[in-house]
């Protein structure tokens, strides 16, 4: 499906005031990037295809803390550009109309930062010896201009430059490898569209391992002293793969690369087709099966079906976390119903001030969020049957395949599984602070 533009109503997100802009929606970002680990120093130039969606007078840009040197419009030849702390504003010499596609091309360097948020620093992290990209919800313009808006999805080339020791790990497939003058160059392209806070860059001193998920090519890239953890606890993603497109539909990217980095971290990171998890993630004995499986369901839960908004976020984390009790259902574990019960009564023990389908930016990575939504997802399975239900997860994933869609197109397609009205199941499991019953 093309992808859906932002369009000129809006300018960004509700809950992320100050990110994106209005007036245009990004087709294609082509980065090529020089980076030097020893000092965190980054040299960039952006080649950003857009399209004005109203008359342009001027295209505003996020970019936090880097400084740019140079821009370039194509077919405009009296172009000035200005920057505040994370903004990049460029004024052409005449307005560009609506409907017009326009090139701009951007040279900025710096030394690049995590972009502080509400929910902690976001984007670019020096890790002990290596970079990680952890760009959601705001972090993208930690290291490159883009249009920051969750719904503006493009497709993505990224060339880099860096130490030959290091091996750098982006979205998409590797195009080209080599090493001139000690330093290596990788290419990656992604062709499916992309939204800009899934885009990533990791660099580190991994072990590339071209390994089969099923029947989807795939990447581990480890450091080599993690090596026999890494392939223990990844072993089962073969058997999850082939679980989730069963219940889902086909994998929607060309590949899949998993991450591990040499330093602990918090969380789990998913990017399109990609995730990256910390050493600690990786304890040979399986701990984080539960987590992997959460990761790779985002592949079409948050990735390939995108947000149109982010008050829409249980779309992403309540399906995740719901492929994590399927994959239990399925490998042999408690059943989803089992799983839903226990954390039913979990839920029913916390203060029951949250709205899952609206829950406001401080809440949205609230875990009430992901359980909730999960809950929700199992109570339309025990309404409308395993049939319906699974067939209703793989046309939605279908229909909406690389675009956006929201709570309100879910709730429509869902009406036409069902014999009945579904108006109350979605009305008192999204958009009422008590936990209802199960069925």
């Amino acid at each position: 499906m093309a992808k859906k533009l932002p369009g000129a109503h809006r300018a960004g997100d509700s809950y992320m005031p100050g990110s994106g802009n209005e007036g245009y929606g990004v087709d294609s970002y082509e980065l090529s990037l020089r980076y030097r680990v020893a000092t965190n120093r980054l040299a960039g130039t952006a080649v950003i295809t857009a399209t004005a969606t109203e008359n342009l007078a001027k295209i505003t840009l996020d970019l936090s803390r880097l400084q740019v040197s140079k821009v370039k419009l194509v077919g405009f030849r009296n172009v000035r550009f200005s920057q505040t702390a994370n903004k990049l504003i460029v004024t052409p010499s005449e307005p560009i109309a609506a409907g017009t596609s326009f090139e701009l091309t951007v040279e900025y360097a710096g030394a690049p930062v995590p972009r502080p948020s509400r929910w902690g620093p976001v984007g670019w992290e020096e890790l002990e010896d290596g970079v990680l990209v952890a760009a959601q919800p705001t972090g993208a313009p930690s290291w490159f201009p883009c249009n920051d808006d969750v719904a503006d999805k493009a497709t993505y080339s990224i060339q880099v430059s860096a130490e030959q020791a290091y091996a750098v790990v982006c979205n998409g497939l590797l195009v080209d490898h080599r090493v001139v003058a000690g330093r290596g160059q990788w290419h990656y392209v992604q062709d499916e569209p992309t939204a800009t806070y899934l885009a990533t860059l990791q660099i580190g001193r991994y072990e590339r391992t071209p390994v089969m998920f099923a029947d989807v090519p795939g990447v581990l890239a480890y450091p080599v002293a993690l090596k026999a953890r890494v392939l223990a606890d990844f072993a089962p993603l073969s058997a999850m793969m082939t679980l989730f497109e069963k219940h889902f539909g086909p994998y929607p990217f060309g590949s899949y690369t998993i991450v591990v980095t040499a330093d602990d971290l918090e969380i789990p990171l998913e990017s399109q087709a990609l995730a990256t998890f910390g050493a600690n993630h990786a304890d040979g004995r399986g701990g984080a099966e539960r987590l992997i499986a959460h990761e790779l369901a985002h592949q079409w839960f948050g990735n390939s079906v995108g947000l149109a908004t982010w008050s829409d976020i249980w779309l992403n984390e309540g399906f995740a976390c719901y492929a994590e009790w399927l994959w239990s259902e399925g490998n042999g574990g408690a059943s989803a119903d089992t799983l839903a019960r226990r954390f039913h009564r979990g839920l029913r023990a916390q203060p029951e001030d949250i709205i899952i389908g609206d829950p406001g930016p401080a809440l949205m990575f609230d875990d009430r969020v992901y359980k909730r939504g999960a809950l929700t997802l199992h109570a339309l399975r025990l309404t409308l049957g395993d049939q319906g239900f699974f067939e209703l997860l793989r046309t939605w994933t279908a229909h909406n395949r690389f675009g956006t869609a929201t709570t309100a197109d879910f709730r429509a397609l869902a009406a036409t599984f069902s014999l009945k009205p579904l108006d109350s199941l979605f009305g008192s499991w999204l958009f009422a602070g008590a936990v209802p019953s199960l069925p």
